[in-house]
């Protein structure tokens, strides 16, 4: 696939469809986590509103972001990638420096410095977009020969997979490998070198997969999480109670059960089973229209330019979106084995949503740039 790559003529003309459904789920996203978190942060900080406060902090530095995002323009991020890449493999690293790494879940996924906490795995899937956005436009005339078009594009995922591995984050590895696959594709890799060396990586996959107790408890639970109510399954059946009890109008914003103690990290990892319990299949279908109508903004964005460097970046930001959506939800209703993810614009936390307001800036800015052919 190849664009007429040319100066544009800028356009300061917003997609004002992405911002409203962008602005519509943080503002949800204020009110569930206050909602899903109030009882545990009275027990554990003393005040119901401790983790409202934090996300509202975290959407406004969110919001600032976008705005100043949206106004830099996309190209100067090809003379980044080589740079951002490098500080992803470097931060990924720095998670294992005693002091500087933080555990969680029996993980080092966190990092401190001073008094901020953040997980490097948001920004370095942001580096990964960029990079493979560059080589891929860079090398159009060249990416049919595999070893221009796949193996270094194969390589750069591996260095980032490797330090994943260690934490560890097997959901991530495969995450970052479904972009990169979506991106080369889209790029113009042939599909025969992609399909075969997916078939390659599955036993790989398969061999990872196994060769931990934990993962093997997560897999059988997924299948039969009734069988291990107490352990494993513990967080699968009372995310689908959530789900039933809310039924088709839901309990009400605030009168759910399962948040009680019941159903684990509820403002992070498993909000969508309190939106579903206190806003019923009707408070679902809105909270995914919204998340449909971001995707397909994004998609249109990524259509519309005619900058191979541009569409590429715009199509790896909205699928990054659209499996992080993906996933969190079929875990929540008990589709996907469990995967600590949070749920874009919704969830708690400052990591992610700050890197993703900052994929929407990116996205809006794109949008804005129109190519025009000369």
């Amino acid at each position: 696939m190849t664009r007429t790559q040319t100066d544009a003529v800028p356009q300061t003309t917003y997609d004002v469809r992405l911002l409203f459904a962008v602005l519509f789920l943080v503002g949800i996203g204020i009110v569930m986590v206050y909602s899903a978190s109030s009882a545990v942060a009275l027990e554990k900080f003393g005040s119901g509103a401790y983790f409202l406060k934090r996300q509202a902090a975290y959407s406004l530095i969110g919001i600032v972001a976008l705005v100043v995002f949206s106004h830099v323009p996309f190209r100067i991020y090809r003379s980044m990638a080589y740079p951002l890449l490098a500080l992803a493999l470097l931060s990924l690293s720095l998670v294992q420096v005693p002091g500087l790494g933080l555990s969680a879940g029996g993980a080092l996924r966190w990092m401190r410095i001073g008094p901020v906490t953040f997980q490097p795995v948001e920004a370095a899937r942001l580096a990964l977009i960029v990079y493979l956005a560059y080589s891929l436009s860079k090398k159009q005339p060249l990416l049919k020969d595999v070893w221009v078009g796949f193996v270094p594009h194969l390589l750069i995922l591996l260095l980032l997979s490797i330090p994943l591995m260690i934490q560890p984050d097997f959901g991530s590895v495969v995450i970052f490998g479904l972009i990169a696959w979506l991106m080369m594709f889209v790029g113009g890799v042939p599909l025969r070198h992609l399909l075969s060396a997916s078939l390659l990586v599955l036993p790989l996959a398969y061999l990872l997969m196994t060769n931990a107790a934990y993962r093997i408890k997560r897999l059988v639970s997924f299948l039969d999480p009734w069988q291990y109510p107490a352990d494993e399954g513990y967080q699968i059946i009372h995310s689908l109670m959530a789900f039933g009890t809310g039924g088709f109008w839901g309990a009400g914003i605030g009168k759910g059960y399962q948040k009680l103690f019941y159903l684990p990290e509820p403002h992070t990892d498993f909000i969508f089973a309190v939106i579903g319990e206190e806003l019923g299949f009707l408070g679902v279908l809105f909270i995914l229209g919204l998340y449909g109508l971001v995707l397909w903004r994004s998609v249109h964005i990524a259509c519309r330019c005619e900058d191979d460097f541009g569409m590429l970046m715009a199509t790896g930001i909205a699928f990054a979106l659209a499996v992080q959506v993906s996933i969190n939800m079929g875990v929540c209703l008990g589709l996907l084995p469990t995967k600590g993810l949070t749920l874009p614009f919704l969830s708690y936390g400052g990591s992610s949503l700050l890197l993703n307001m900052v994929g929407i800036g990116i996205l809006m800015n794109i949008g804005s740039h129109h190519a025009k052919r000369v």
